[in-house]
């Protein structure tokens, strides 16, 4: 019998930082200060890559891509997060669960995918300038992206079915405020080292190995630089690569400290913070780094808010 058959009208528990209930008040404002500003920002990114022109690129095409995973991956947490946060009320239904898992699962692989197509098209626009547009065509952008949507549904679907497969009993106390696959099979009844070691191989695939891409197509990056010995270079080069080194670092810095680890570490306090980090916090700066740290993105705003005739 399976998860979902097993707790037909029985709840999860989400206990998240219920032992902290001072905490839960301050975590409330800063996690819907957060949200808020993932909305407009992400919704800003997504309405002026389309509207301008300008932006019509295959940097902004990803771009549009990466601002909708966040937007979609943060309202299939957040909202259920400040209801447990305010109310006495901890619990999500078992549908809930398993739409939660689905979909956070499936947007947080393609996010992971996705990243590692970006430092290709960097890659391409440093090292290959010339030849850009010609690489980076229209179908090529459309398949990678492709690629990462199809990774990210392939995989929530393997491991997200495996997972609300597994029989239940007992508590259903989820120590962390969401549903997510580390946490749910230490519900099960049954010996989830085959589960244990299947996370691990697919953390390996959609964790590290776009990792792997990503530091090779930045190592290129900089070999192409330091052959030409300009500190000019250097300044077009982190203008070009900046903004994405920073939302990888923030990304793949917090969501591998939660997926490759020792698993008797997850419950800890220091994993709900982790956790905290790259399911809110990482989404509401991503808008920010591309916005403040791009001249073509703030050049953009001000164009459709009038403020540059340009």
């Amino acid at each position: 019998m399976g998860m979902m058959n097993d707790t037909t009208g029985l709840d999860f528990i989400l206990m998240g930082f219920s032992d902290q209930p001072k905490l839960e008040k301050i975590l409330f404002i800063v996690v819907l200060i957060s949200y808020l500003l993932t909305l407009l920002g992400n919704i800003a990114i997504i309405l002026v890559s389309r509207l301008d022109p300008k932006l019509h690129t295959p940097m902004y095409y990803f771009l549009t891509n990466l601002s909708f995973i966040d937007l979609c991956f943060t309202t299939s947490i957040v909202p259920q997060l400040l209801w447990n946060l305010k109310g006495p009320a901890k619990t999500i239904t078992p549908i809930g669960c398993a739409i939660q898992l689905y979909v956070s699962l499936a947007l947080g692989s393609t996010e992971c995918v996705l990243l590692a197509v970006m430092a290709f098209d960097r890659y391409a626009a440093v090292c290959r300038p010339l030849h850009y547009a010609t690489v980076m065509h229209p179908r090529l952008c459309q398949s990678l992206a492709g690629i990462a949507w199809v990774s990210g549904l392939g995989n929530t679907l393997i491991q997200g079915t495996i997972t609300l497969q597994l029989p239940l009993c007992g508590h259903r106390r989820l120590y962390t405020f969401l549903c997510d696959v580390p946490a749910m099979i230490k519900l099960a009844c049954v010996d989830i080292h085959a589960n244990e070691i299947q996370l691990f191989v697919a953390s390996l695939v959609l964790l590290l190995l776009p990792l792997g891409l990503i530091l090779i197509s930045y190592a290129l990056i900089a070999q192409e630089v330091m052959r030409i010995r300009s500190a000019q270079a250097w300044q077009k080069a982190l203008r070009t690569c900046g903004s994405h080194i920073l939302v990888v670092s923030l990304f793949y810095g917090t969501i591998t400290a939660i997926y490759i680890q020792p698993n008797s570490s997850y419950a800890h306090r220091q994993g709900k913070f982790i956790t905290l980090l790259y399911t809110v916090v990482t989404p509401t700066l991503n808008p920010l780094i591309y916005t403040l740290r791009n001249k073509d993105m703030k050049g953009a705003l001000k164009r459709l808010l009038g403020k540059d005739p340009r």
